[in-house]
C-alpha cells in the first residue's frame, strides 16, 4: 500500500466539557496518513485538494464547536428541545447550553478523547474520499509548549463567522515582558488565574443567580447570525470582561491590568489565541 502524509494540515479550535474541568478550552493539531493504491497521476491523492477537502472536513466537523460526550451519565436532554441541554459537574454545580445544531458537536462515549474525535473525523473523511483511498489515520496532538499557557473559552457575537458560538476556546501560551524583560512569574499568575475559564462579556450577561445549594451562577445570551445562544456557568469559572473578547482586546486587557499593576514599567503582552496567532499589547 502505498501512503501519504500531510504534517501540521490545520488546528482545530474548540471546547469540551468535563466533569471535573467543566469548560474546557482546546486546540489540537492535525496530521494525517492516507494509504491506498496510486490513481492515474500516481497518487494516493492529490496535495492540492487536502486542505479544499480534508481540511474543510475536518473544519466543519469539531472547528469552534462544543465537543459534548452524549454517553455522559447525568447529562440532561431532551428529544424535543435538543438544541438545549444540561452537563453535571462532579462538585453538584451545573453547566448549561443553548445553541444552534452546528454549534455542537455530539460525540459517542462519557468522555471527550483525542481518539474518540479522531475516529470520529476518519469515518467522515473515508465517505468523501475517492475509492483509491483505503485507509485514513488522524493524528491529533496538542503544541508543545515550553512556558505557561491556559485554557479559555468565549464568544463574539459580533463576528460573521463561527467564533460568533458562545462556547468555543483555545488553549494558549502567553508571554509577558516587563521592562523588556521576559516575566516567567506573571505568566504563571496569569496562567493558573485562567485555567480552564470562560472570559466573558459584561453586557452578554442576561443575570445572575443564587442556587438552592448557595451556588452562584451567571446566565449569558446574546442572539447572532447563526440564532440565539445561551449559557449558564458557575461565577467562580468566569472572568469577566468590560469589553468584547477578541484575543486583541484579551491581550489589551491583561496590559492594562499590569500596568496598572506596576505604573512606572513598561509592560508588553502577546496572548495567543490556540497555535501560532494571537493578540499584541504594549502599554
Amino acid at each position: 500500500m502505498n501512503h501519504l502524509f500531510v504534517d501540521n494540515l490545520t488546528v482545530i479550535d474548540f471546547a469540551y466539557l468535563s466533569a471535573t474541568r467543566g469548560l474546557v478550552g482546546e486546540s489540537w493539531i492535525a496530521d494525517i496518513v492516507l494509504g491506498g493504491e496510486l490513481d492515474e497521476q500516481g497518487m494516493v491523492f492529490d496535495f492540492s485538494h487536502v486542505k479544499r477537502v480534508i481540511k474543510q472536513v475536518i473544519d466543519a466537523q469539531v472547528d469552534h464547536r462544543l465537543v459534548v460526550p452524549k454517553g455522559h451519565p447525568g447529562l440532561l436532554r431532551n428529544d424535543q428541545t435538543p438544541q438545549h441541554f444540561v452537563w453535571p459537574l462532579t462538585n453538584g454545580e451545573q453547566i448549561a447550553h443553548t445553541g444552534p445544531d452546528e454549534a455542537v458537536l455530539w460525540l459517542a462515549g462519557d468522555t471527550v478523547t483525542k481518539a474518540a474525535v479522531a475516529t470520529l473525523l476518519e469515518h467522515e473523511l473515508k465517505a468523501v474520499l475517492p475509492n483509491n483511498v483505503i485507509s485514513v489515520d488522524v493524528h491529533l496532538r496538542e503544541e508543545v509548549l515550553e512556558g505557561p499557557y491556559y485554557h479559555y473559552v468565549h464568544g463574539l457575537k459580533k463576528h460573521l463567522g463561527n467564533c460568533q458560538r458562545i462556547a468555543h476556546g483555545h488553549r494558549s501560551p502567553i508571554c509577558i515582558h516587563r521592562n523588556e524583560q521576559r516575566d516567567t512569574a506573571l505568566e504563571a499568575l496569569w496562567a493558573e488565574l485562567w485555567k480552564d475559564i470562560y472570559v466573558g462579556t459584561e453586557e452578554d450577561i442576561s443575570r445572575r443567580f443564587v442556587d438552592d445549594n448557595g451556588a452562584e451562577y451567571i446566565h449569558f445570551e446574546y442572539e447572532a447570525n447563526q440564532g440565539e445562544f445561551a449559557l449558564t456557568l458557575p461565577a467562580s469559572r468566569v472572568y469577566m470582561m468590560d469589553t468584547d473578547t477578541t484575543v486583541e482586546l484579551i491581550a489589551g486587557h491583561i496590559a492594562d491590568q499590569l500596568k496598572q499593576e506596576f505604573p512606572e514599567d513598561s509592560i508588553r503582552v502577546k496572548a495567543y489565541e490556540g497555535v501560532g496567532k494571537g493578540g499584541m499589547a504594549s502599554r
